[in-house]
């Protein structure tokens, strides 16, 4: 226990009954939530900070586009402007919010990108202007209980699960355990590889104790490394580290098995860059030596703004991609949920 601990736990307590008493509301159908004639799969977690949302909605993008006129909604957090906004070429990470843009960017051919606060207005939008689309990923949605989810997937790390914590500000959590009762699926993600089979059992007993929603678990894999800028660069031995995600620590560790980290630079989460940061990374390079700046897909979309071109392209950034490994069967498990909602609701 942190010796501030005591301090903390009355307002936990107020966090919680607050939480607690807008969830019985929405049970007992008191607020009220609006389904919708095509399927809806909310993406989402419990806790503050990052559980890889992002990457598990890439991964659902890759695996449902043959089969779905997709569509992205979420609120766009970060982002300098408000109201409903659908993604294309003129609208940056500010204009969109850091992931909308990260998925817009690898994915903006197969899908639409939307963002909006209030998401039981945006769905109408999105179906408006695109007619043949018939299923919608809400990312970071598992909070906003006025549309009905009709798979609701619940993410939770294996470095802090939401069982081992505690309700802001005590903990990270944004409302109590019992939420995760709503989940369809339950994914811890960020799991190490080779874990033991007895541990992944500890873990489904501790889960199933607040729900009996079916159980997975994700690894992260990363990709090759490349160049930002300029596809004839190669790569460095020596990197400056540079991010602006919740926890830098499986990143620092994945990239300490391959590289000399030099310098380690994390912004914090969904953080907006400015020259004073370029310049610090300029900075950091040229006293350096031979080295190569690297990055996450992230980061990089927004470390590619032309205002900061004229310190960075003559640096050699790399952008490290990240996948989610997720076992096949459960991705086939979802699909044949969605056909067959896809088919109820016809």
């Amino acid at each position: 226990m942190r010796w501030y601990d005591p301090f903390l736990y009355p307002f936990a307590m107020i966090y919680g009954a607050v939480t607690g008493l807008r969830n019985r509301m929405f049970d007992a159908g008191i607020k009220k939530r609006v389904s919708f004639d095509i399927p809806t799969v909310v993406v989402g977690n419990l806790n503050v900070g990052g559980s890889g949302k992002t990457p598990m909605v890439e991964l659902l993008i890759e695996y449902l586009r043959n089969d779905f006129h997709l569509a992205t909604l979420s609120r766009g957090y970060g982002r300098k402007t408000r109201g409903f906004l659908m993604a294309d070429e003129k609208l940056g990470p500010d204009e969109l919010g850091d992931e909308p843009y990260q998925i817009f960017s690898k994915y903006g051919k197969f899908l639409t990108v939307a963002v909006g606060e209030d998401r039981v207005m945006a769905i109408p939008e999105i179906l408006s202007r695109r007619p043949d689309t018939n299923l919608i990923l809400l990312d970071d949605a598992f909070q906003h209980r006025y549309v009905h989810g009709d798979i609701n997937i619940l993410l939770t790390t294996f470095q802090k699960p939401f069982f081992k914590d505690e309700i802001l500000p005590l903990g990270t959590l944004r409302e109590s355990p019992k939420g995760a009762d709503r989940a369809d699926l339950v994914i811890v993600t960020k799991t190490p590889l080779g874990v033991q089979e007895e541990l992944k059992g500890q873990f489904r007993e501790a889960i199933a104790k607040f729900t009996d929603a079916k159980i997975a678990f994700a690894g992260i894999r990363y990709g090759k490394p490349f160049p930002l800028f300029d596809a004839s660069l190669q790569e460095k031995s020596n990197v400056i580290l540079v991010s602006g995600i919740a926890n830098d620590q499986l990143l620092f560790q994945e990239v300490s098995k391959n590289y000399k980290v030099l310098h380690r630079l994390n912004f914090g989460d969904h953080h907006h860059y400015t020259e004073k940061d370029v310049l610090k990374i300029h900075r950091l390079f040229k006293e350096s030596g031979n080295c190569m700046v690297l990055t996450t897909e992230k980061d990089a979309v927004k470390l590619k703004n032309e205002v900061f071109q004229k310190y960075l392209s003559e640096i050699p950034i790399f952008v490290l991609p990240i996948k989610v490994e997720l076992d096949e069967d459960i991705l086939l498990w979802l699909k044949n949920r969605l056909i067959q909602i896809v088919a109820d609701k016809a």
